[in-house]
C-alpha cells in the first residue's frame, strides 16, 4: 500500500503521529476526546479553540486509517495510568491535595 499523506499530521519513524503546526499535540490526544467523550470534530474545536478545523478533521481521518496504531498508543497510556493509580501517593502529592482541600497542613 502506498504511503498516505495527511495534511496537518506529521509522523516520524518510531514516534507518535502529531499535529504539524503544534507538535506537542499528539493525534491520540484528539482521538481520546473523540472516543472517550463522544465529541465530534466541532465539539473538540469548541473545547480547543487554538486548533484549526482542518487539523482536527485530519487527526480523525488519520485515526480511522491507522486505528490499530492509535488504539495501541491509548491502550499503553491507560495501562500506565492504571499502574500509577496502584502506587501509594508521594508526600508531595498528599500535601498538594491537602492544600487544594484547604487543610493547609493541619
Amino acid at each position: 500500500m502506498p504511503a498516505l499523506d495527511y495534511p496537518h499530521v506529521q509522523k516520524a519513524v518510531g514516534q507518535p503521529a502529531r499535529l504539524e503546526r503544534l507538535p506537542r499535540i499528539r493525534i491520540a490526544q484528539i482521538v481520546a476526546d473523540h472516543l472517550g467523550y463522544g465529541w465530534s470534530a466541532e465539539e473538540i474545536l469548541r473545547h480547543y479553540p487554538h486548533l484549526f478545523p482542518a487539523e482536527v478533521h485530519a487527526a480523525l481521518a488519520y485515526y480511522f486509517d491507522h486505528r490499530e496504531e492509535i488504539d495501541g498508543e491509548l491502550s499503553i497510556e491507560l495501562a500506565e495510568l492504571d499502574r500509577l493509580a496502584q502506587q501509594p501517593s508521594s508526600a508531595l502529592r498528599l500535601r498538594l491535595l491537602a492544600l487544594r482541600r484547604g487543610d493547609k497542613g493541619r
